[in-house]
């Protein structure tokens, strides 16, 4: 530990992402990308907007993108916020709209970046913890609070929460923010969007990293009423201006409108996540119910870490969580037809080889 760090720095437990090993090549379900490439037309915006006027700062607006957004999901142009992923977008919104006076809600399993977020900003938070079923108990954000995120479908059970019950949350917590977090929103979830007009508690954020197939360009989005997207641009504006760059934003651009081979890819992955599903059921798997682009399992009679470790050893990554509770699960994302039939092979090759 440096001298020389704040106590901020010090402090601080940073969120730990996904293995991303390059000691050879692995068949990676571990990080939740999407196994398919950009649409050929993204790749073609982001050859259009490699030029010259990569001298020149970008749009700090995002006008053209916002406005793509806007028209997809029925809303005005105030009401989008552009970040630089929605891990950004989320920081802001910690920022924006939680006082470290009063106490926020989110569950005790879930995305591991929140916890970060609220130290980072000393705001006090208060795990709530799911049911045993890993379902979400929505009795329990009802009551006095300074702000409730939910990612939806959770994350990382895949447990996809339904619109009445968020209704539930939003009409109880109507003087706090109500972040949903859709990250995973476009493989079978229903999305909370429309509830925004009636809502102006609420805001949702999704990425552009999972169904749009642009981990790598880094490009999220918040949806709210436009008390709440000023509140996020004078946070933004205080950072930095320009969050997205040009290319970036051309390419969110032709995704958003490629809207065939978002289809195409999110029902691809749909599928093969259902079949999946049934492959694993046939080996003594328990799994999760999923609307997410991953699912979450374990075995009655096998440990997730020696699963864990056994299937890296054969080139397959997953996720394993060592917390109470989950310990004995595995999170596995759905990589192509291809990847997971490699990854039901090497998996039942494991299970005969590990001793009971």
């Amino acid at each position: 530990m440096s001298k020389y760090w704040s106590r901020v720095t010090k402090n601080v437990e940073p969120y730990v992402c996904g293995e991303q090993p390059k000691d050879k090549k692995y068949i990676k379900l571990n990080t939740n990308e999407n196994p398919y490439p950009p649409s050929q037309k993204v790749l073609n915006a982001i050859k259009n907007a490699a030029n010259s006027d990569l001298r020149l700062y970008p749009d700090p607006n995002c006008d053209k993108l916002r406005k793509t957004i806007a028209n997809y999901y029925n809303l005005n142009e105030d009401q989008v916020f552009i970040g630089n992923g929605s891990d950004e977008v989320l920081a802001m919104s910690f920022l924006a709209f939680f006082d470290n006076s009063e106490t926020i809600l989110f569950p005790d399993i879930s995305y591991s970046f929140y916890p970060v977020y609220a130290n980072l900003y000393n705001i006090k938070y208060k795990n709530i913890k799911l049911n045993e079923d890993f379902s979400i108990p929505v009795e329990k954000f009802l009551g006095e609070n300074g702000g409730i995120v939910l990612p939806n479908p959770n994350a990382p059970t895949g447990i996809c929460l339904d619109r009445q019950s968020i209704k539930n949350i939003l009409e109880k917590n109507s003087d706090k923010v109500v972040i949903i977090d859709e990250a995973y929103i476009d493989f079978g979830g229903d999305s909370v969007v429309s509830l925004i007009k009636n809502y102006k508690n609420l805001l949702v954020i999704q990425t552009l990293s999972k169904s749009r197939c642009l981990a790598g360009v880094r490009v999220g989005f918040a949806l709210g009423n436009t008390e709440l997207i000023e509140g996020l641009n004078r946070i933004k504006n205080s950072f930095n201006s320009y969050t997205v760059d040009r290319i970036a934003s051309e390419a969110a651009v032709a995704a958003i409108e490629d809207e065939d081979y978002f289809k195409k890819c999110t029902k691809r992955i749909i599928d093969t996540r259902e079949s999946t599903v049934k492959k694993l059921e046939n080996i003594g798997f328990k799994v999760i119910p999923s609307k997410a682009n991953f699912i979450f399992i374990t075995h009655p009679k096998y440990s997730a870490k020696d699963i864990f470790l056994s299937l890296r050893k054969k080139g397959v990554l997953v996720r394993y969580f060592n917390k109470e509770r989950i310990d004995n699960y595995l999170r596995v994302s759905i990589g192509s037809e291809e990847e997971m039939e490699i990854f039901i092979k090497r998996l039942e090759e494991v299970l005969n080889e590990i001793k009971l």
